[in-house]
């Protein structure tokens, strides 16, 4: 416990304070609808069902407002150069954006059924004080329309209405219902085994987000659920005359006589979404023109078990160690981008990618390239965007852990570390590059080029971390996995267990590609 605190205290402080804003959000508009004088007649009819529906809608602001934050790539990358100077700890938290991504994504789900469940019974409850004919006071409030244009509480109207006829004719029932349906398809499209089965699907479905936001701006301006104007309020308060409302006759001379008025709620949810919609609106202008640069295609290389190699060249290109891009084939498809780790070194004077047959698109492209060996398919790319390996070279003592494809970013850091010793650059912090030979045939890897080789095989991690520990005993040593998530939490656990309490003595720190 105490090394995971170690190393883990910045994303815990991060996940506390987004925890404390949606608690503090949900229980002060919470209590806020629940006491506030402006709402005691819409109370009156509603119950607590007008607070839960409130203060679910101002955390489904805020968490709206976040969820966009963690794909804005560029500014990722921005910040990833800006913080080079940062402590590791620092740096490392923009690992975690697609974590942060799913949990906010996940937050707005369980709000959106709870604002959805809470409309439902106020729906619910409108329609019932709209027939009721008791004289009780939802009764007479509900028949407020009668008497004036600005005296209306209920939204009901009419003895017809259903609570259906409210949900897919009105603006908040109309979006409420599209906007849920679109969450409900990207969340459950965005599941590990539709992403690695089916990216097109997860793409696809991933762009409802237009949608979603679309119905979150426009989906309060309607302004069915009102409450008492401040005017009305300092005319005839609810607390003194409320009463006189089921009581009052014709010649009523009181100054409690007078009928409240109501106001709609004014809706604010774009004054939560403005500022990141904008942000993310000029991410995406600026990787559609980064798209449309020239990329020349300078080498194709078919490797053993389907395994494609583009060597590509594109003006004013500009790597570091372990990035990647998104490649667009537009004879393929328009609008399908995917993420491809780099495999080359930022000091070759090309990029290249190794690209497995792993789905629909790649087995068309790698069999539109075989195709077309005369005329190359045109590729657009978008990037490059940073990631954890970037940071490899801060380290003194490095373990590289790739499973499967996973072994391409680190081909980049192999290659880098090479031309890094035979230009003798005095910036390397790492000293020595172990482990990098397998007894194949072949000269060279397949993956990297080298003639070292990568080491392929599930090693036995704590002889492996238990040896670099006492190898290294006074070192931060730097752990870069690429693969599957069931690795992850195997070596982040060995980090974990083989890192010192001591700030003397050697400490392992996790980092994991994600994209």
């Amino acid at each position: 416990m105490g090394n995971w605190l170690v190393n883990h205290w910045f994303s815990a402080a991060v996940l506390v304070t987004w925890l404390g804003i949606n608690i503090f959000l949900f229980t002060y508009y919470f209590l806020f609808f629940n006491w506030d004088e402006r709402y005691f007649y819409t109370r009156t009819i509603l119950r607590s069902a007008l607070a839960w529906a409130r203060a679910s809608a101002k955390c489904l602001n805020f968490n709206s407002m976040l969820i966009l934050l963690p794909v804005c790539r560029n500014l990722l990358s921005f910040l990833r150069g800006t913080c080079s100077c940062c402590r590791r700890t620092l740096r490392k938290q923009l690992d975690h954006n697609l974590t942060f991504h799913k949990l906010v994504a996940y937050a707005l789900a369980l709000l959106t059924a709870v604002h959805t469940i809470a409309h439902l019974f106020n729906l619910e409850r409108y329609n019932h004080s709209q027939q009721a004919t008791d004289g009780s006071l939802p009764a007479v409030l509900s028949k407020m329309h009668l008497q004036g244009s600005n005296k209306w509480l209920n939204p009901i109207h009419s003895n017809q209405t259903t609570v259906e006829y409210v949900a897919f004719t009105t603006i908040p029932g109309l979006t409420g219902v599209i906007i849920t349906l679109a969450l409900i398809l990207m969340v459950t499209s965005s599941t590990e085994f539709i992403r690695r089965n089916y990216f097109e699907v997860f793409w696809y479905t991933h762009h409802l987000f237009l949608i979603y936001f679309a119905g979150l701006v426009i989906h309060g301006i309607a302004g069915l659920v009102r409450g008492q104007t401040e005017e009305s309020i300092e005319e005839v308060h609810p607390h003194r005359c409320a009463e006189y409302l089921t009581h009052k006759d014709k010649n009523c001379s009181h100054n409690c006589c007078k009928d409240p008025e109501f106001g709609s709620i004014p809706a604010e949810s774009w004054k939560w979404v403005l500022a990141p919609v904008l942000l993310y609106v000029f991410e995406r202008i600026l990787r559609v023109w980064r798209a449309r640069q020239k990329v020349v295609v300078t080498k194709v290389v078919m490797h053993p078990a389907r395994v494609l190699e583009l060597q590509m060249q594109k003006k004013g290109f500009c790597m570091e160690v372990g990035q990647y891009i998104f490649v667009n084939c537009p004879a393929i498809s328009l609008l399908e981008w995917h993420p491809f780790t780099l495999t080359s070194a930022p000091e070759e004077d090309f990029f290249s990618i190794h690209i497995r047959a792993a789905g629909d698109w790649t087995e068309r492209l790698i069999d539109t390239f075989q195709q077309q060996k005369l005329e190359k398919p045109r590729i657009e790319v978008d990037g490059p965007f940073g990631t954890a390996s970037e940071d490899v070279f801060q380290y003194e003592v490095a373990m590289l852990v790739g499973a499967g494809i996973g072994v391409t970013p680190f081909a980049s850091i192999l290659k880098s570390i090479w031309y890094k010793f035979q230009q003798a650059d005095q910036t390397l912090k790492t000293k020595k590059a172990n482990n990098v030979a397998l007894h194949f045939d072949t000269p060279t890897d397949t993956v990297t080029g080298l003639r070292h080789k990568t080491i392929f095989g599930r090693p036995m991690w704590n002889s492996e971390f238990a040896a670099v520990a006492a190898a290294h005993p006074r070192s931060v040593v730097g752990v870069f996995l690429c693969g599957p998530g069931a690795l992850a939490k195997s070596l982040q656990k060995s980090c974990h267990q083989h890192s010192s309490l001591d700030p003397r003595k050697v400490k392992f720190y996790f980092n994991k590609e994600n994209f």
